[in-house]
């Protein structure tokens, strides 16, 4: 795992990824020779793009089994979708969002969250008033703020409903990482030319939300932002 440090640094060495990439050549990569060729000259045509969190734990090719060439991904914090605002200053996101789905076209997005979230907990800090001494973390995770004003039912409140405090969701974040998994899927409904694909029943959205501490899925069905369990 890299718990070695490189002679006359503090770092932790990297050499085991190295001898990993060595072994994928000598394995993986030989036994997908005429896949890897075929990829080369004829190019990418993942069937689906993932969004999905940076966090270290969860990797989506290797949580789905994925073969070189199925998985067009994008990784940030938290698996964040930005409102559609083509003026603004960051594209990272939505350029690879805009190239998977009028250059590539792809067939599916799915958004993966997961337990345990770090992002999530910043941003549910943020909204209590305790924001981190971070330059981009914190404006980044307001993306996805609506995702903490979160209602439960109550025949005792008015309206049969009551919001959730801060404090609450602070012990149950994964409330939290669902809804930021609802928010981002309507944030890509805000894409004109994936909306236009949508409606023609040429891409289908999808939200996920992997539970590090079961290894359980959760899933949306299409058209809707609600997460069910299904392994």
């Amino acid at each position: 795992m890299g718990d070695e440090h490189q002679p006359g640094c503090g770092c932790r060495s990297i050499d085991h990824l190295v001898e990993g990439v060595k072994a994928f050549k000598s394995s993986n990569y030989g036994q997908e020779l005429d896949v890897m060729r075929k990829l080369v000259e004829e190019g990418q045509a993942p069937a689906t793009l993932i969004i999905s969190c940076s966090d270290s734990r969860v990797d989506p090719s290797l949580l789905t089994s994925a073969k070189p060439g199925e998985l067009f991904t994008v990784r940030n914090v938290a698996n964040l979708v930005p409102p559609y605002a083509p003026g603004a200053s960051l594209h990272g996101t939505g350029a690879a969002i805009e190239y998977a789905v009028r250059d590539l076209e792809v067939d599916h997005i799915v958004i993966l969250g997961h337990a345990h979230c770090g992002g999530i907990k910043a941003l549910i800090a943020g909204a209590a008033g305790n924001r981190m001494e971070r330059d981009f973390i914190n404006d980044w995770m307001e993306i996805a703020l609506d995702a903490t004003n979160l209602v439960v039912d109550d025949p005792a409140a008015e309206g049969g409903k009551r919001s959730v405090t801060l404090e609450w969701l602070e012990e149950n974040r994964f409330l939290v990482e669902r809804s930021a998994i609802g928010n981002s899927l309507r944030n890509l409904m805000g894409y004109p030319w994936l909306r236009e694909r949508v409606e023609a029943n040429s891409l289908q959205l999808h939200g996920w939300w992997f539970d590090l501490e079961t290894g359980d899925l959760w899933k949306t069905q299409p058209g809707d932002t609600r997460l069910l369990p299904v392994l």
